[in-house]
Order: structure tokens, then sequence, then C-alpha cells
């Protein structure tokens, strides 16, 4: 398909309800954007490794990187100002305790910031979460779950899928297995302990 004077691909997503489906289109050689995963530390790798095992089931590319906000600061903001220009499009932080990572970087870019509180051996991780969730108006970071970093990732591919269609055409046949997999725990369940006539 042309549009103008660039060159797209089409992908036809149908929708859940069935009477609409989502066509997606995608310039032809287009190289999908980079995910840049930054961690406080290397302790907080056994978390971050949900992260970078989902985006590598999606096939998405990826930097890891270990900066941090308080250590750290110049070369923290050096990568973040020069993310967009090195092909990134979504950055993903993962820090515990004080963690002011993910607001350091949103401090510092444009792009979508989503921040990962790593719980730590005091306080449960609320310490961290409050951190990285409590930003001011106008610098937003996106907050999952504590320790939520396969929910990071898949809310990195859900960005990115908006300008990639066979990375949505993924994204969505995961939702249907999710659900596949739920509604036959369900028929179980059902069977062994619902009311036959």
């Amino acid at each position: 398909m042309v549009i103008g004077r660039e060159l797209y691909s089409q992908t036809i997503l149908p929708s859940f309800s069935g009477f609409l489906s989502i066509i997606i289109l995608k310039r032809i050689g287009e190289v999908m954007k980079k995910v840049a995963v930054i961690m406080g530390s290397d302790s907080d790798l056994p978390v971050v490794e949900k992260t970078i095992n989902k985006l590598a089931e999606f096939g998405v590319p990826h930097e890891v990187h270990v900066y941090s906000a308080h250590r750290t600061p110049s070369e923290t903001a050096n990568f973040t100002k020069n993310a967009q220009a090195n092909g990134f499009g979504v950055i993903i932080a993962a820090a515990g305790k004080a963690a002011h990572l993910a607001g350091a970087i949103a401090a510092n870019t444009i792009l979508p910031v989503i921040g990962i509180p790593i719980k730590s051996s005091t306080l449960d991780g609320l310490d961290a979460l409050l951190s990285t969730v409590q930003m001011p108006s106008g610098i937003p970071v996106a907050t999952v779950a504590i320790d939520g970093a396969e929910n990071a990732a898949l809310l990195a591919v859900s960005i990115l899928s908006l300008e990639d269609s066979q990375l949505a055409e993924k994204l969505t046949l995961f939702r249907s297995g999710a659900a596949a997999k739920v509604l036959e725990k369900n028929r179980i369940i059902e069977e062994k302990f619902n009311f036959k006539e």
C-alpha cells in the first residue's frame, strides 16, 4: 500500500467483538525501536531478568545497563538525553529503596518511561513504589507493581506495537493465549465443583 511517497505494509487484526477489524500500517523498511532496560544496581537483576526475557520472547531489541540516579547522575543523564537519537522508543527503569532512577530519567527525555519498584529488605518495596509513582505533574512515569518486571516489558511492547503491526499481532496472540489458559482452568473447576442434574 502506498500513501503519499511512502510504502506501507498492512496487517488486519480482528477485534474481540468480531464486528470491527483494526488495520495497522507500518512503513516498509522501518526498524523496530529499542527498549532500554536500566537498573540502579546489579542486585536488581534477578527481578529485571523477567523483563529482559519477556522482551526477548517478543523479539524486541533491547539494551541493559546499570546506572544509578545517585551514584552516576551524569552518566544516567547522558544516556537518557541521547536515547531517542540512538533508536530507543521506551525506557524501563528498575530501582529499590529511594528509587529516583525512573524519575531522573523521565526528567531528561520525552520518551515513555516505565518504572519498576524493586522490593528490598526494608519496607517490602513500599518505599520504592512511592518514590517511583509519586512524580510531579508534567513528568510522568508509568509505574508497574512492586517487582512487576514482566508487566513492564509487556507495557513497553504495547507502546511499541502502536507503530509496529507485527508486534501488535504478537501481543494480540499473547493476550488470546492467556485468555485461553484461564478459560481452560475455568472449565476444569466447573466440571469438578458445579452441580449437575
